[in-house]
């Protein structure tokens, strides 16, 4: 399994919009080939930085996504309401308790 952390600061007038967005494509994205888990977190203190956290089945499966279709849609409406340059890590998930 893959986990996709992706690190967004947006400009503070544009969060709405952003979230907005979101919650029209979030589903699309959770229903992805391969996705298993999708969600969404604010910063406590920085209100302006939220990141995405995504499983995926394969690596594969990631960059079938990240060559869609949708995510060329979703990225493209996103990324011009950015003010910094996002950061993401892909990352393989050695413990978890629950």
């Amino acid at each position: 399994m893959i986990v996709r952390i992706v690190k967004m600061r947006f400009q503070p007038d544009k969060i709405q919009t952003f979230l907005t967005h979101f919650e029209l494509v979030k589903q699309n994205i959770r229903n992805a080939p391969g996705n298993r888990f999708l969600e969404l977190y604010q910063d406590k203190n920085d209100k302006t930085i939220f990141f995405t956290y995504s499983y995926w089945e394969t690596e594969h499966d990631l960059e079938n996504y990240r060559n869609s279709m949708l995510f060329k849609d979703v990225w493209s409406f996103t990324k011009v309401l950015f003010n910094a340059k996002p950061e993401a890590w892909s990352v393989e998930k050695l413990v978890s308790l629950q």
